[in-house]
């Protein structure tokens, strides 16, 4: 079965059988099952890597179908955590791969558990938190980390390497305020596509044992402009927090670290600490007396207008309609409890 369905990858003399073997006994996770998320899915379960794991903490809107490539109207319909909808999808493209949708978030309490016995970390994020926060984690724990980021028709993509590489604080020290989003400044598929497939091809390098292959560089792409630019790596920076004096920050847990703003969503997501499982057949009763309430297998939404709340079985809770903290936490209080 392996000749005939990755013959033609074998056959590319720089994996042949000895790469496609290695492929099939390594080990990635997949932060975020979004757009670049789905891409990255996709070309590694194809691929024939032995287990992906991929972490979402979404679900499907319709908004998502233009560019996130695993997922159809059905799954809007339904509601559908994306982590379910892709392990859905995967599973029938490849069922000899082990694949592990987690409905979840990535997060400074969690992100020792996701990546868990994992060979290389793949970046599916929209936000920079996410990606200094696994930053942070590879080089404090040698795994490597590739990057990838697309906006409107631009993107980038980078690989770092512990003690081989600069870090991504290294080149960005704090682009979380000002930096450009898909919800602000739209995108077009074709960037993810191309951004995804860099970062797919860089980690298929180092799967199959091609490591000086891997380009030193950080690549930045305009399709729209049809430009593209190099910048070379040069030294880590002398006094960089992360990669020269071990301090990664982003593994700190904060009190704040419970509350997070979905980026151009005009949504909060709260993390209770103390909430590891949540029953949502019997949230259902409690509230929908309250207001009305839709649940399926893995969310339930309950809508308090203008407000909407999405509670999910781990925990988590949406609420939609604000970006003021103040406003979500009283929410949560009254419908929920802090």
């Amino acid at each position: 079965m392996m000749q005939s369905r990755y013959s033609r990858q074998i056959l590319f003399p720089h994996i042949g059988e000895s790469g496609q073997k290695k492929l099939g006994e390594s080990k990635v996770l997949i932060v975020g099952m979004g757009a670049l998320g789905t891409v990255l899915a996709n070309h590694m379960v194809r691929a024939g890597v032995g287990f992906v794991r991929f972490v979402d903490r979404d679900f499907v809107e319709a908004s998502n179908l233009q560019r996130q490539m695993l997922f159809d109207e059905e799954d809007v319909k339904e509601r559908l955590p994306k982590a379910v909808a892709a392990e859905r999808k995967l599973r029938k493209i490849n069922s000899s791969v082990q694949i592990e949708g987690i409905v979840g978030d990535v997060t400074a309490l969690t992100i020792a558990k996701y990546a868990e016995n994992v060979d290389l970390i793949l970046d599916g994020t929209d936000n920079f938190q996410t990606r200094f926060l696994i930053n942070d984690y590879c080089f404090k724990h040698n795994i490597p980390f590739f990057y990838g980021g697309a906006v409107s028709t631009r993107g980038m993509q980078a690989t770092f390497i512990p003690h081989e590489t600069p870090c991504l604080r290294c080149l960005f020290e704090d682009a979380g305020g000002t930096s450009e989003t898909c919800d602000t400044v739209g995108v077009l598929g074709s960037i993810i596509d191309v951004i995804a497939s860099l970062q797919a091809l860089e980690a298929i390098k180092w799967m199959t044992g091609n490591k000086a292959a891997i380009r030193k560089s950080m690549l930045s792409i305009d399709l729209w402009h049809t430009h593209q630019h190099f910048i070379k790596w040069g030294k880590p920076k002398h006094a960089c927090i992360t990669c020269q004096l071990d301090r990664y920050p982003a593994l700190a847990v904060q009190e704040e670290d419970q509350f997070s703003t979905l980026c151009g969503r005009d949504t909060i997501q709260i993390t209770p600490r103390h909430v590891e499982k949540r029953d949502l057949v019997e949230w259902e009763k409690r509230l929908e007396k309250a207001g009305k309430v839709e649940r399926n297998p893995f969310l339930l939404r309950f809508q308090t207008d203008p407000y909407t709340m999405v509670l999910f079985s781990d925990g988590r809770v949406l609420v939609q309609g604000t970006e003021e903290l103040a406003t979500a936490k009283s929410l949560y209080a009254k419908y929920i409890g802090m």
